[in-house]
């Protein structure tokens, strides 16, 4: 299914539809939500706007019992549909049911593609070949997410190669937000029949310059505003992580997690920990908003990441070329905002696993690198994959 341009309101879940005027689906491809979930349901319509001269939409991705909505947005994925342990059709990602919300106030980065340096730069500066760049503080004194106009607000071209799969391109002009070189970003949204969502990024340069993109989708695995993600069950493959100071920058340093309430080697939820406000890195993140040191060196067939829902069953297994993986577990939601189906985005319940390189980076050495030059091409992959128990 191409790009839907029908009028009629869209029912998230498998292929669905909610008006008289569009084609019959088989009985089996409908799934049986209540009238609140059809009333704020995204629809395609209500994504149909033009935003710096360019057109946004709404695409739909499905393969087997897994269905994707993203938007050409800031590349976002709007919702992640997914069976439960009874079958149950859930969305887990947090979203808005149409454009204008996305582009309202300050950016809530939901399921966006940030860069061009997801995450935080010191200050916003950064030396590159002798020559020190002044980016944008918009997160107190630091840079975060690429600026005050970044990746996660511009429109992307976008291009559904099939009803599973979609490839969507950003050109980020040289000095754009003070970066420089021209860069081109494609990012690859591909859905397959064993319900995982694998995320291809690629980018290329003209002039030297620093990179690190990501996604930023909130996820609860018992579906979106069902209340608190802390009684999930987490763990994360890394016996190392980035402490950080009160601004949210990393200190520098590597610190193993056992013995804290970082320690996430075998599966916990959140409660015991999460208030923990002894624990200085605790305190300094208002919770969990902190980089991991992923124990798999970049090896996509190994696990970095999984999380239970407590409620509903539905696990997801995070895989990565990446070297970190940033988790954060909501502790900035205020319930200010209104999400899909009537809900509100309520004080941690959401999280974030974003697979990246460390924040900081170009101002530490001794983090991996995230310089990209011409004639090279950055390459990762993500996978999300889902299965309910």
């Amino acid at each position: 299914m191409q790009k839907i341009i029908s009028g009629c309101i869209l029912v998230t879940a498998f292929i669905l539809t909610a008006c008289n005027n569009v084609s019959k689906k088989k009985s089996s491809d409908i799934a049986i939500v209540s009238e609140q979930e059809i009333e704020n349901a995204p629809s395609p319509k209500n994504f149909e706007s033009t935003i710096d001269n360019k057109p946004t939409a709404l695409y739909i991705l499905k393969n087997g019992n897994m269905q994707v909505m993203v938007t050409n947005y800031g590349a976002r994925i709007v919702s992640i549909i997914v069976p439960d342990k009874n079958g149950k059709p859930t969305d887990v990602a947090v979203g808005y049911a149409a454009i204008k919300p996305y582009t309202e106030g300050a950016d809530t980065y939901f399921g966006a593609i940030v860069g061009r340096y997801g995450n935080r730069i010191a200050k916003g500066k950064f030396n590159l070949d002798g020559k020190t760049y002044s980016l944008a503080t918009n997160d107190g004194p630091n840079h975060l997410h690429g600026g005050k106009k970044g990746f996660s607000r511009q429109v992307w071209d976008a291009n559904q190669t099939s009803d599973s799969s979609i490839t969507l391109t950003y050109i980020s002009g040289d000095g754009e937000e003070g970066y420089p070189g021209t860069l081109t970003s494609k990012v690859t949204y591909t859905v397959n029949n064993n319900d995982r969502l694998k995320i291809e990024y690629a980018a290329t340069t003209t002039s030297p310059t620093i990179l690190n993109l990501t996604n930023h989708t909130y996820f609860n695995l018992n579906g979106e505003g069902s209340g608190t993600v802390n009684n999930h069950l987490f763990m994360i493959n890394a016996t190392t992580f980035t402490p950080i100071d009160s601004t949210f920058i990393p200190i520098g340093k590597l610190e193993a997690v056992k013995g804290t309430p970082f320690d996430f080697t075998t599966s916990k939820s959140l409660s015991a920990t999460v208030n923990d406000t002894a624990n200085r890195q605790i305190k300094n993140g208002k919770g969990y908003d902190h980089n991991f040191v992923l124990n798999t060196k970049g090896n996509i067939h190994q696990i970095a990441a999984e999380v239970s829902g407590d409620q509903s069953g539905i696990v997801m297994d995070v895989y990565t070329t990446q070297p970190g993986l940033q988790f954060y577990g909501g502790n900035f939601m205020d319930g200010s905002h209104n999400l899909k189906y009537g809900k509100k985005d309520d004080y941690r319940t959401a999280f974030c696993m974003e697979t990246q390189h460390y924040p900081d980076s170009p101002n530490e050495p001794g983090f991996p690198s995230t310089v990209l030059k011409p004639g090279e091409t950055f390459s990762s992959e993500t996978i999300y994959a889902f299965s309910a128990k």
